[in-house]
């Protein structure tokens, strides 16, 4: 599983980050610090919960939609 991010939209919520941090690393300022990032084994509900958590919808799963 990848999540895909469009990193230059985020607005610094921090929510994904908030309910996944396994998953969602942030930089110094607390953007997304990621284009595109393979979620490791195990965490893919993790990433799910973070990415529906984005209020910007800057995040998706590649291959899914949100529902």
């Amino acid at each position: 599983m990848k999540v895909i991010a469009r990193k230059d939209a985020c607005a610094g919520h921090a929510r994904c980050h908030a309910v996944a941090p396994e998953v969602f690393d942030l930089d110094d300022v607390g953007y997304i610090s990621f284009y595109e990032k393979e979620v490791p084994a195990g965490l893919e509900a993790q990433a799910r919960r973070g990415v529906r958590a984005c209020p910007e919808r800057i995040l998706r799963i590649e291959g899914e939609t949100l529902d």
